[in-house]
């Protein structure tokens, strides 16, 4: 499932500057690391205490992350025609498709959340994502019809993708899986697992937007993230936020969309209906310990609609922060585990 999913600032970086020009003498050294996967940026950045400076090699520690963060695209990659998911899907058969431990894993998770979601985050969507217009394709020359999306639909679904305690199995021979929705989040939680292996406990870790945190900045103060205000005219904030030792994600349509005959049409595909999604939710914000988690959720929540995702955060008991459009401005809610763990800075 393709997203546009660059939605958080590293507010520290604007805000940590002017906190940085008055602290005391007693900054921690902070160490950035960056560079490319998954057709982004990445970035890395943690702290070392005085006696650990000689001891974390950082031309090395980097060298571990992007062999690493290479291990996942050979894996997972859809743009790659070699990967392990790309073999997958040209793979016409309904057999068992061995696959790495680590594909099954993140399977696995994306057809949890397929299940919570009622449905609606649905990895085997990118047919008809390709449809609409918004995946490697072009626009298409008209809308699609019913008679179109009815077509793709036989082979698209959740339930036809199944994993066995070694590989995949498609009842389609057609099926298509795209983890985008999630395998940025897995690199980010990969990334932060080599940290702590290296005894690191002060770090951010970003990857296109999808975002995980844990300890302090170099002044001893909290990692503060900034959710964009969901607006196509400008670049602003809407909140501030510290999410303790936790992964951020943040899915929204208010940038990738296009517009014809006086109709919107969103990049996020309701995978129950085959077409864009029309309600009023604009931005969805997730907190959670993983990192994979939070990005399939961010996504789920943001095709679902305000009502039902209120009603899932709540019974789910997830961090989410949800903005709607109305006639009026912007409306917010804020779920009770979101409002007990995360603090609001503005």
């Amino acid at each position: 499932m393709v997203r546009f999913a660059i939605r958080i600032f590293l507010a520290f970086v604007a805000i940590g500057i002017l906190v940085l020009a008055s602290c005391s003498d007693k900054q921690r050294p902070v160490v950035h690391l960056q560079g490319q996967t998954m057709g982004t940026t990445y970035n890395v950045k943690y702290l070392l205490a005085e006696n650990e400076q000689e001891a974390i090699d950082a031309e090395k520690l980097q060298q571990q992350i992007d062999a690493r963060l290479v291990e996942v695209n050979k894996m997972m990659s859809t743009y790659d025609p070699t990967s392990e998911l790309s073999r997958f899907n040209q793979y016409r058969y309904t057999d068992n498709f061995a696959v790495s431990p680590d594909t099954l894993f993140v399977v696995n998770e994306a057809l949890r959340l397929a299940k919570l979601s009622g449905g609606v985050l649905d990895v085997t969507v990118g047919p008809l994502v390709n449809l609409w217009g918004f995946g490697p394709t072009k626009r298409p020359e008209k809308v699609p019809t019913e008679s179109d999306i009815n077509e793709i639909r036989e082979y698209v679904g959740y339930s036809k993708l199944t994993t066995t305690p070694t590989g995949l199995k498609k009842s389609h021979p057609m099926l298509y899986v795209d983890l985008s929705t999630i395998a940025k989040g897995f690199g980010v939680d990969e990334v932060a697992e080599i940290l702590e292996q290296r005894g690191i406990q002060d770090y951010l870790v970003e990857i296109g937007g999808e975002m995980r945190v844990r300890g302090e900045r170099g002044d001893g103060s909290e990692w503060l993230i900034a959710i964009e205000k969901p607006v196509t005219t400008e670049r602003t904030v809407q909140k501030v936020v510290s999410i303790g030792e936790n992964a951020v994600a943040t899915s929204g349509d208010y940038r990738n969309y296009y517009e014809e005959n006086g109709v919107r049409y969103s990049h996020l595909i309701d995978p129950t209906t085959g077409s864009p999604i029309s309600h009023n939710l604009v931005s969805v914000t997730v907190i959670h310990p993983s990192s994979m988690t939070a990005d399939g959720l961010a996504t789920a929540f943001n095709v679902m609609g305000w009502e039902q995702a209120i009603a899932v955060a709540e019974q789910e008991k997830l961090m989410v922060f949800l903005i709607r459009r109305t006639a009026d401005g912007f409306d917010e809610y804020a779920s009770p585990e979101f409002d007990k763990l995360v603090t609001v800075h503005n």
